[in-house]
């Protein structure tokens, strides 16, 4: 059942008709809530709202619905699956003092791991609205978590890197160029991960096969991913095709995920397919998910919320699944949800945040399309930030720029940037590994050379067809 809430400042009032109505004008401005008409009219009603919000307790978010139960099977997830238990610990908490105890000496690691299942994603989208951007990196690096396929991601004072080493025509000798490339910079100990620019069955298994043989040659402690739709994996796994990991796009109502062809069950299949192939050694997390803020407005299914609540929902269907990865692609969909570089940093703290106090292993593609009001300075400010934040992984693309997708990102050296100014390490196994094969030594995360070691030019030259 909806309430509504008012606020009185001086001589007016103000009024806000629900819960979701109150969410979306306390949210900091952004283009894609504008585009909405959620957006607060005013700096003054954004702040009223913001301490309207303040004084929610946090119970409300279990009597109101953002999106009717009966409506959306992710509401339903939420609130079958909520921890009454891990909740009761922090259930006599406003919005406001919920903000207060996160930042406080009591929540240390272990606590908050400890309430993380009984906190819904809108609890978490409120208490961030009204949080500073210090205020979200703080309580982020507090949040400790960690998953297991071939190594180990999110493990503190370490920062993965996703390998994506992707080609306008699938062409093999790019690839394995670009995965060469990113190794010898000591990247791809999340992933190494193909979007296809040919989506079909028969091309995802070629560029399975390709990244595997790779990584059983030269024995990487990583895992492999072809950014496919979740269906083509299920059939990549039934033709006997070398699955690691599982990839899908989610979004945070049912709505979205349908547009995107899928739903939960859909996802309980694949999982279970990738988990009967048995292909992790030291972990069984299987699954690797990408958000963004905005998805839900694009398909014209965010029921009336604004884009960081319907973002912080496509958690709930994350953590369900137990993924190794998930990262928001945070300045992909454009301008139109995301104007500049200060609302793409606003945002990728959020969702990081949101992400890491949910429970899930959260990494940041920080990126930016084209036309957008950014440059690759504001993308060194948040991945900085991110870094600082505990950040689980980012990406790591040729020179910054994905030729395939065309948008701008972090490249292998924007990895060792923010791994050598804040002394974070690779994932340990990995780290081993680049050291055994002499591209990285000691504990200095150096690059010994440019030069090709010679266990690789061999196989490479077998790649491209030669002798």
């Amino acid at each position: 059942m909806s309430q509504s809430y008012r606020y009185m400042l001086g001589n007016q009032t103000y009024h806000f008709k629900n819960l979701a109505q109150l969410m979306a004008k306390a949210t900091p401005q952004r283009s894609g809530d504008r585009l909405a008409g959620v957006i607060a009219h005013s700096a003054e009603e954004r702040a009223v709202a913001q301490m309207t919000l303040a004084d929610v307790p946090l119970k409300n978010f279990l009597n109101e619905a953002l999106i009717p139960y009966e409506k959306d099977e992710i509401t339903r997830l939420i609130l079958d699956e909520h921890d009454i238990k891990a909740f009761a610990y922090i259930s006599h908490l406003t919005v406001g003092d919920f903000r207060n105890w996160l930042l406080s000496d009591y929540a240390t690691p272990q606590v908050l791991a400890s309430v993380r299942m009984g906190i819904t994603p809108e609890m978490a989208a409120a208490v961030s609205k009204i949080m500073r951007n210090q205020d979200l990196i703080l309580v982020a690096k507090k949040c400790h978590v960690s998953s297991a396929f071939r190594n180990t991601i999110g493990l503190p004072g370490h920062l993965s890197t996703r390998l994506q080493p992707n080609h306008p025509t699938d062409d093999v000798n790019g690839i394995a160029a670009s995965m060469l490339d990113g190794l010898l910079y000591g990247n791809g100990d999340a992933v190494i991960g193909i979007n296809p620019a040919t989506d079909n069955v028969a091309q995802a298994i070629k560029l399975m096969k390709l990244m595997d043989d790779v990584i059983q040659k030269y024995q990487i402690p990583t895992q492999s991913c072809v950014l496919t739709h979740v269906t083509n994996t299920i059939e990549c796994i039934e033709a006997g095709a070398p699955v690691d990991l599982v990839f899908q796009s989610i979004g945070g109502t049912e709505a979205t995920n349908s547009s995107f062809g899928f739903s939960l069950n859909t996802l309980a299949e694949a999982q279970d397919a990738a988990l009967s192939l048995q292909r992790g050694t030291i972990g069984s997390n299987v699954m690797y998910f990408e958000t963004g803020q905005g998805s839900a407005l694009s398909a014209n299914a965010h029921h009336g919320l604004d884009q960081q609540t319907c973002e912080s929902r496509a958690y709930a269907v994350a953590r369900k699944f137990n993924p190794l990865l998930v990262n928001t692609v945070v300045g992909f969909i454009g301008p139109e949800y995301l104007f500049d570089g200060k609302e793409i940093t606003r945002a990728g703290l959020e969702d990081h945040f949101c992400g890491k106090l949910l429970g899930i292993p959260m990494g940041c593609d920080v990126c930016y399309t084209n036309h957008a009001e950014a440059d690759q300075n504001d993308m060194d400010n948040l991945l900085t930030l991110l870094g600082v934040a505990g950040c689980s992984f980012v990406m790591g693309i040729p020179g910054s720029d994905d030729i395939m997708l065309n948008y701008q990102t972090t490249s292998f050296h924007d990895a060792l940037y923010v791994r050598r100014v804040l002394g974070s390490r690779p994932a340990p196994e990995f780290e081993q590994w680049l050291t055994k094969m002499n591209i990285m030594q000691d504990v200095s995360d150096t690059i010994l050379s440019n030069r090709l070691p010679s266990a690789f030019a061999k196989p490479l030259r077998a790649i491209q067809g030669g002798h």
